[in-house]
């Protein structure tokens, strides 16, 4: 079917701004972009005054808004009429300006542009012989296309076209053997393979061609481009739950999650299955095992696709702490746990909570507990985190088990009060509810000697802290 349509080929990857009116500029500059790649129509003797006009218009930028947001089925009438054949519609991260416009509060703006732009090219299109978009997520949820004549959805879960989304196994064997460098497979499937497109496995395009580009020298080639943002909202957003799973696999574990394919980005951060899903489609998490239909959802086991990946979690956690906690309080707040210093430690968690909580955010023990698993991210290369498990007699809040059993164990047990009155006892009644129901039983198990206990109690943005 090659050379059999005239096609319309647009990329909205470069319309990333921090406001409205850049990134709608540079909407406009792409559509004027393809307008002038079909140079034949300003010379076309099919097309009548006013298309002429419009093409005229086009070219000195003096299309009104409501004229722009018909451009694309302008362009495809008049790309038939001149050709006397329909047109072929190729639209690349059509998502990327809506994206930004969620991350920089536009996207009411944005959302209304795309639904008029799209749904004038794609529905109810005479001159439309098919239209094919790509993006992270799925196009009939982001009430773009209501009312679209049968579209078809390809997503990582589904078979069809799975082995085209990037490098497959052998292609990556044939690589590696054209430039003499078998012996760096190994190193190649730990940093760029694992992602799983249906039930193909698929490797990094762009990472394993700058891989073998740079001498093949192991980085995080793909990350270095991408800005991450959905981690970082995540971050923002750090519940206990979320939290857990994060920085389980942080240590190489596997989630299992629910998932909800039709995320939009307004309600990503709505819940853990939204959060994992948009991950999931996004390539921050690979499926560990085929989806589970019950009557309550879709669930999958989920975890991190390779190293590069790994490394992406790991400096969005550590820069959104740097962001957020001064390096003297998270370089304090490490050393008073070492040394089982209660006093420090509650000195400088103190100094966190004035400087960066707002009075309406310590609302609830939940909100407490979630801060606390955020500042514990900065430790995870020597500690396994381990939120709201079974050990003794209960369900402890926080433990920090170390990797190495020459560090102390850490446990800690939370409590929230509405006044600084009860924060004392809160935090005694903390400690005892540790030493009252076992929470040291696994690690001890585990051979750990040492291990320190903290019982902390939370009112607004004042801490008590006992330790034994």
């Amino acid at each position: 079917m090659q050379g059999a349509f005239p096609v319309i080929s647009i990329t909205f990857k470069d319309a990333k701004f921090s406001d409205w009116a850049s990134t709608y500029a540079a909407i406009k500059n792409v559509i004027r972009d393809e307008f002038m790649r079909h140079n034949e129509l300003f010379t076309s003797d099919r097309l009548n005054l006013v298309e002429q006009d419009y093409l005229s218009r086009m070219q000195t930028d003096e299309l009104s808004d409501v004229e722009y947001t018909r451009s694309l089925l302008n362009l495809g009438r008049m790309l038939e009429k001149h050709h006397q054949s329909k047109v072929v519609i190729l639209i690349d991260e059509y998502d990327t300006p809506i994206q930004q416009g969620h991350s920089r509060s536009f996207y009411n703006e944005v959302i209304t542009f795309m639904r008029n732009f799209m749904s004038g090219g794609l529905k109810d299109n005479p001159s439309l012989a098919f239209g094919v978009l790509t993006g992270i997520l799925r196009v009939s949820k982001e009430n773009l296309f209501s009312g679209l004549n049968n579209p078809i959805v390809n997503s990582v879960l589904d078979e069809k076209y799975s082995k085209y989304f990037g490098f497959t196994v052998d292609e990556v064997n044939t690589m590696a053997a054209y430039y003499g460098q078998e012996a760096k497979l190994e190193e190649l499937r730990e940093w760029y393979d694992g992602y799983r497109f249906g039930s193909t496995e698929i490797y990094n395009p762009w990472s394993v061609a700058n891989y073998f580009y740079n001498n093949c020298q192991a980085k995080p080639y793909w990350t270095n481009t991408s800005d991450n943002e959905i981690i970082r909202e995540i971050m923002i957003s750090l519940t206990p739950d979320i939290a857990e799973n994060l920085f389980a696999l942080l240590q190489e574990q596997t989630v299992q999650a629910s998932l909800n394919m039709d995320v939009i980005y307004p309600r990503i951060t709505d819940g853990t299955d939204t959060i994992f899903s948009f991950l999931l489609l996004a390539g921050y998490l690979k499926p560990v095992s085929d989806a589970v239909e019950t009557e309550f959802g879709t669930f999958m086991e989920l975890a991190l696709p390779n190293k590069e990946i790994h490394r992406v979690y790991n400096t969005e956690i550590l820069s959104w702490l740097r962001g957020t906690v001064d390096g003297n309080v998270m370089a304090g707040l490490e050393k008073a746990l070492f040394l089982n210093d209660g006093k420090k430690l509650q000195e400088f968690l103190r100094k966190y909570m004035i400087t960066c909580i707002s009075c309406f955010d310590g609302a609830a023990e939940g909100f407490y507990h979630g801060m606390m698993l955020g500042l514990a991210a900065g430790m995870s290369s020597r500690y396994y985190i381990r939120s709201n498990r079974e050990s003794g007699e209960g369900r402890f809040d926080l433990v920090l088990e170390p990797k190495v059993h020459s560090l102390p164990g850490i446990i800690m047990e939370f409590k929230a009060t509405k006044n600084d009155a009860g924060l004392s006892a809160s935090a005694d009644e903390a400690l005892k509810q540790i030493e009252d129901k076992h929470y040291d039983t696994d690690m001890k198990d585990r051979g750990i000697k040492e291990i320190v206990k903290y019982g902390i109690a939370f009112a607004g943005k004042n801490v008590e802290i006992a330790n034994g």
